[in-house]
């Protein structure tokens, strides 16, 4: 979750949103993703809302101490009840995100999934994700988590090889991950997810294959893998444009996908999101699928963003800030904008398109039905689903396809 909030009209206290935001949500999934915006350090190519302990320090005092944290976290669900009202659908999917989330109590995660279950009720077959720190869980942590209703997790593990790490400014040692994924198994955890990354200065390609062997010999069922971003503001950042280290390009981008994909689809997993691949349907993260797919989703914590039925509301930044607001019986809620039916189609088409299956090409305006065909005649979508009417990128249409999105919004 980006640190930077968009601009947008001011949020009500109450948090009421307009009429037509839930009109037809019966139709629709609901789920929840909670942020905890606390780590123990930051890592140098973060650009997340998150914060250290120094950093809270004398700013905010008490109200933004993780101490009270799950306590005022479910004070903001209570609050979501109160504005979806009658609203009856359960919860289909939860993430937990951060942040670190386990630097909390295991215990504190589970209360607030409990006031999920209790003011809202959990689906059956409901997906409960927690993101963990390799460093932050033992076993008995993780047998806490699965008691208290969490049923995935993932963990992250960005690379293999100490050095990659130490750019990163990761704190976990190599290995450690990979030991989560079994101690995770034991604790009885079906679906488990390694965060990779790939394209950090000084990584070489037998780094990024000794990451993914790792990663695979581990055994979890879900493997996420993402080009490093290098944001403005962030340490990585301010070490480039010192000439500390060198920048990746995007050819070295699309080499490591391809070695990617090869080791990944080699061992039995499937891409279903660009960045994404499972060794089942069952195993692909559903909440992520809320996303992607403009479904509803309300985003509790500092920063955290939400969208229900076309609007899209953010809450204030500062884990202060959101205590205080909440504790004066009023949304955290820091504005909104209602999305047009045109936003909303441009949107579908940026997501839909880097997923497996693709958009519709009813979707398309007619500049960017011609360049659909382009794409297609340049190889960047697949033959067989353009012939039944969607867009569905090739492997070389995922290399390029942030350009292929902006050919066909256009």
């Amino acid at each position: 979750m980006p640190s930077a909030l968009p601009d947008g009209e001011p949020m009500p206290e109450d948090g009421a949103l307009p009429g037509p935001a839930l009109t037809g949500a019966a139709e629709r999934p609901l789920g929840f993703y909670l942020h905890v915006p606390y780590c123990a350090t930051r890592c140098g190519y973060c650009d997340f809302n998150t914060y250290t302990a120094s950093e809270l320090r004398g700013s905010g005092g008490a109200l933004a101490s993780r101490d009270n944290y799950a306590g005022t976290l479910v004070e903001e669900i209570r609050l979501a009840r109160k504005v979806l009202g009658d609203d009856p659908r359960p919860v289909e999917t939860v993430f937990v995100g951060g942040g670190t989330p386990t630097l909390l109590p295991a215990a504190d995660l589970a209360r607030m999934l409990a006031a999920l279950r209790d003011e809202f009720g959990l689906a059956p077959d409901a997906e409960i994700t927690t993101e963990a720190n390799p460093e932050s869980v033992d076993p008995r942590y993780l047998e806490e988590l699965l008691a208290g209703g969490f049923n995935r997790v993932s963990f992250g593990m960005q690379s293999a090889r100490q050095h990659v790490l130490k750019i990163l400014d990761r704190t976990h040692t190599p290995g450690r991950p990979e030991a989560c994924v079994a101690e995770a198994r034991t604790a009885g955890f079906d679906h488990i997810n390694l965060d990779l990354i790939y394209g950090t200065p000084g990584e070489t390609d037998d780094d990024w294959r000794a990451s993914l062997d790792a990663a695979l010999d581990a055994g979890p069922d879900h493997i996420s893998a993402y080009a490093l971003i290098v944001e403005e503001g962030t340490q990585l950042a301010r070490r480039i444009r010192r000439g500390e280290v060198p920048m990746t390009d995007d050819d070295v981008h699309a080499d490591r996908y391809l070695i990617a994909e090869e080791a990944l689809s080699g061992a039995g997993f499937r891409w279903y999101e660009v960045s994404n691949w499972a060794t089942s349907e069952a195993a692909r993260c559903r909440h992520n699928e809320l996303y992607w797919t403009g479904a509803d989703w309300w985003g509790a914590g500092p920063g955290a963003h939400s969208h229900l039925g076309g609007v899209r509301w953010w809450n204030v930044k500062h884990p202060g800030a959101y205590a205080q607001a909440l504790e004066d019986g009023r949304s955290p809620g820091a504005g909104r904008e209602i999305l047009t039916a045109e936003d909303r189609r441009v949107e579908r088409i940026l997501l839909e398109l880097r997923l497996a299956d693709g958009c519709p090409l009813s979707l398309l305006a007619p500049a960017g039905a011609r360049a659909a065909e382009r794409a297609l005649a340049d190889g960047l979508l697949d033959a067989g689903p353009y012939e039944a009417g969607r867009a569905v990128l090739t492997l070389r249409g995922r290399l390029l396809a942030d350009a292929v999105v902006r050919d066909l919004v256009d």
